[in-house]
């Protein structure tokens, strides 16, 4: 195998290293972002940042 024969390869593999770089720093933030949409939706879903509603007392009625 002649030395010239390497240098594509090397070539090649120095450019798609940036691409496979971008793409794992933008998975790992994709998953970062949908971690915390999921614990904000949690939070929502578990009654913490709802608003208490104070409803007026309503007078029972009886039909005796």
């Amino acid at each position: 195998m002649s030395n010239s024969s390497s240098h594509p390869v090397s070539l090649y593999l120095s450019l798609a290293t940036f691409p496979v770089l971008v793409g794992l720093f933008a998975a790992n933030a994709l998953a970062q972002g949908l971690e915390e949409i999921g614990e904000a939706s949690e939070e929502i879903f578990r009654s913490d940042r709802l608003p208490i509603l104070n409803f007026p007392e309503s007078e029972e009625v009886n039909s005796d």
